[in-house]
């Protein structure tokens, strides 16, 4: 079950639309990974993106023709969608509207329209519900089933895992003694109202393997529980600093017997697994914790209370190694970029105010680490990191890193970590005056990074899992990522090339698993009156005046998915003495006259280059074969879609296997060859407690890897029966964690680490802090602004001193 919660906040004449999609359930087990991603439009500073010249409905085509005459073949689309677009203005007064769909293809959608003013300590505000039960076609008021309770929008509209149908509404504080919220088990055509015995300082959070079973934290950080869908409530466990659901109805938390949370690296981490009943401390001096895949990670203060390291465990932390990582001082953090079943993605921040840090990859074991790409870039203002994973194509993820000359660029893996390389430049796009070689400019790629810079950027990448090899992006052409306009940049080889599919920044979506594409240009100056749409993967695109009413607009809002054919135009309208918001949903399901056929679709082989190489193709030790939709077929994937895909395995070659302890790879080759500084030395690390001996050839397989025969090179891990410490999590241990008789091998695995290499990691949820203020990356992008003549931008000052942001999974307030 997928939801989705949009807040879009007016104040004075500035809007803006904040997109928290919540993915899938939780890590492991099987089910689908639990991903947060927060997609930010705001008016940016500085230039706005020069709009395609468009006049009344009509078909945009990419330059070069590289489409034929397929850009004329859709004809009379305009009457069909206009019998099929609805508008609804929400007549009342309200500063923000949050948005959540209510289960998988039920066509449920609420809206909470909320105004507050605040005076002095009191806030006088109003709520309003409504609700939709077609795509956002036409909504009903339902504000009487909250009994017009003002609803606490920073709570926001809490759905229940995967399609239960529950909803739960959390409102303002009742009679000074707690908070009141509102229960629903039908989807919202009715709600419950309970008194909380407490004031939550969090979102109410479900238990991903039941969702009748909740969990919150009061103001006071006392830890509550309700196992009866929020009718009662019991007090399980006093300072509770942060609370995770694990597999099994374990629950994990921290907590200090000191009674403070501010206290980092003093607190305990302990579990119940009996819904709070009986508890078992698992860990002490811990800093934060997380959780990703199979893993428990816990971030450890040392006995001397100057350095952390990362420890992990793959049972519940029953028991515990340390991960063989550098460690870290007060100034520095780990985040973790991607967990799953099989490996660890783990981002270690540099020495110093440098702004960027290392990408380490773990074995099976989540234990034994190597380097995957240095100068990893990571923001301060935007708490986000670049790292994206293009989740339409296994194995391709891109970021950001910081180059010598200060500039941003962006790299891209094909391999899931083991090379990186820039991306190619587009076929149609042009390199920027900054290029000293037209030939050598490459695609950089705006995310994360661009929008903490208030950029003109409205959207971050976008892939979709079911729109297999699809990519959407803002990007710019040439040396560094600029600060000029960007344009709309489309994949459809998951990464691997690229076209220029729309000029200037716009909104865009994903529908029908990628048989339909839909864009809005991005001009918050500007009210709006045309959506554009592409029905063969962002070549052609065609025009279609939604009202004769323009808008201001705010963001598109679809069911998420990207398996629906209605999307929702969001913005606002103004009178004389007020503004109102307005949704104008399009229904695209009769753009088309027939459902896709066989013969609409071709077999298509992910990641093929050469097709000569009998390897071509090989990946992770197999290829895979997709059929998918012709280009110039007009027709509907359909709900019911499935992925259809071959895989054939590969036999094992060098790319099959990364680095080993000990071990690096010069440049992009796949020869891994021994450090020089450890040659004839003997490597060790400590295991469950127990010093092992490491005989490799310099390879160890990628965790997940399918080859099968071919070349597997010889690797040995022989036990020496000595014992050593392993783990710093018990206080027992706390005193001998830095004898003499440890210290060599740790000295050795931080040196081994800082210069090896790995390939790979599968990535499922991005992770990262802030924290750092890069003043100096600001120069590289104000060259360009320069280069190009662009005047108005004097001043790219974003330290913001003082301001520190963190992402809520991070070292810094918790690891993952």
């Amino acid at each position: 079950m997928k939801t989705v919660c949009w807040c879009v906040t007016v104040l004075l004449s500035s809007v803006a639309l904040c997109v928290d999609s919540e993915d899938g359930g939780r890590l492991g087990r099987g089910a689908q990974a639990a991903l947060v991603k927060s997609h930010t439009w705001r008016r940016a500073l500085g230039f706005e993106g020069s709009p395609l010249p468009l006049t009344g409905h009509g078909k945009v085509k990419r330059s070069e023709g590289s489409a034929g005459d397929s850009c004329g073949s859709l004809q009379g689309y305009e009457s069909r969608l206009k019998d099929n677009t609805h508008t609804y203005a929400f007549n009342d007064l309200s500063g923000s509207v949050s948005l959540a769909w209510v289960g998988d293809g039920t066509g449920v959608l609420l809206v909470l329209t909320t105004f507050q003013v605040p005076f002095f300590m009191i806030r006088f505000g109003q709520s309003k519900l409504y609700r939709s039960e077609d795509y956002g076609k036409s909504f009903q008021d339902v504000t009487d089933l909250i009994n017009n309770t003002f609803i606490q929008t920073e709570f926001g509209i809490a759905i229940g895992p995967e399609n239960s149908g529950k909803v739960i509404l959390t409102g303002d504080v009742s009679e000074g003694k707690g908070a009141r919220i509102f229960r629903s088990l039908d989807f919202g055509k009715s709600f419950i109202p309970s008194d909380l015995p407490f004031q939550p300082i969090m979102q109410i959070a479900y238990n991903p393997e039941n969702s009748s079973i909740l969990t919150a934290i009061s103001i006071t950080f006392d830890l509550w529980l309700s196992t009866d869908f929020g009718h009662s409530w019991k007090k399980i466990h006093d300072t509770v600093c942060l609370v995770k659901w694990g597999s099994a109805d374990t629950l994990f938390f921290t907590s200090n017997p000191n009674g403070s949370c501010s206290d980092k690296g003093m607190l305990e981490l302990r579990k119940t697994s009996d819904f709070g009943q009986s508890f078992k401390t698992i860990g002490s001096r811990i800093y934060s914790f997380g959780l990703g895949g199979r893993f428990i990670f816990a971030s450890v203060m040392s006995a001397t209370g100057s350095t952390r390291m990362i420890h992990v465990s793959v049972n519940k932390g029953e028991v515990w190694n340390m991960a063989q990582l550098p460690t870290v001082g007060h100034e520095q953090f780990y985040s973790i970029l991607a967990a799953n079943d099989d490996m660890v993605f783990m981002h270690v921040d540099e020495p110093g105010d440098s702004g960027m840090g290392t990408i380490y990859m773990s074995d099976d074991r989540g234990i034994v680490f190597s380097k995957s790409l240095e100068r990893h870039l990571y923001t301060s203002t935007g708490g986000d990191t670049d790292f994206t994973n293009v989740t339409s194509l296994r194995g391709v993820y891109m970021t950001s890193v910081l180059a010598q000359d200060g500039s941003v660029q962006t790299v891209v893996t094909f391999d899931q970590g083991g090379k990186w390389r820039p991306l190619q430049k587009p076929w149609n796009g042009e390199c920027d005056s900054t290029t000293g070689d037209p030939d050598r400019c490459s695609l950089h790629i705006h995310a994360s990074y661009s929008t903490s810079m208030m950029l003109n950027v409205p959207m971050l990448p976008l892939t979709e899992p079911n729109a297999v090899g699809l990519v959407l992006a803002h990007g710019s052409v040439g040396n560094a990522v600029s600060v000029l306009s960007p344009d709309v940049f489309v994949s459809d080889d998951g990464g691997h090339t690229w076209s220029r599919a729309l000029k200037g920044p716009h909104h865009y979506s994903i529908l029908d698993s990628g048989g339909l594409l839909v864009a809005v240009e991005h001009t918050p100056a500007q009210p709006i009156y045309q959506i554009k749409f592409s029905t063969d993967e962002g070549q052609c695109w065609h025009v279609f005046n939604f009202t004769d009413e323009p808008i201001y607009f705010t963001g598109l809002a679809s069911e998420p998915g990207a398996r629906s054919m209605n999307v929702s135009l969001w913005g606002y309208r103004e009178s004389m003495l007020s503004q109102y918001w307005v949704s104008v949903t399009i229904d695209f399901k009769q753009l088309f006259s027939r459902d896709c056929g066989e013969e609409d679709y071709v077999q298509w082989l992910a990641h093929s280059g050469d097709t000569s190489n009998p390897a071509d193709g090989c990946l992770l030790g197999y290829k895979e074969k997709f059929l998918r939709l012709r280009k110039d077929s007009v027709c509907w994937n359909g709900r019911d879609y499935i992925i259809t895909k071959q895989p054939t395995p590969c036999p094992c070659t060098l790319d099959d296997f990364q680095c080993d302890f000990g071990f690096y790879r010069a440049g992009n080759s796949s020869e891994c060859v021994e450090q020089p500084d450890l040659k004839g030395h003997t490597l060790e690390f400590c295991l469950h407690g127990r010093k092992e001996q490491l005989q490799t050839s310099g390879y160890r397989k990628i965790p997940g890897d399918r080859c099968e025969g071919g070349t597997m090179p010889e690797r040995r891990v022989i036990d020496l029966s000595k014992k050593c410490v392993s783990n710093l999590l018990r206080p027992e241990l706390l005193s001998e964690a830095h004898s003499g008789s440890s210290a060599p091998v740790i000295a050795v695995v931080i040196i081994v680490l800082l210069i090896s290499a790995v390939a790979g990691v599968l990535l499922i949820k991005k992770y990262v802090c802030g924290g750092r203020f890069l003043v100096h990356r600001y120069s590289e992008m104000q060259r360009h602004v320069e280069a190009n003549g662009i005047e108005g931008v004097d001043d790219l000052d974003i330290t913001e001193a003082g301001k520190t942001h963190y992402n809520d999974d991070s070292d810094e307030d918790l690891l993952a």
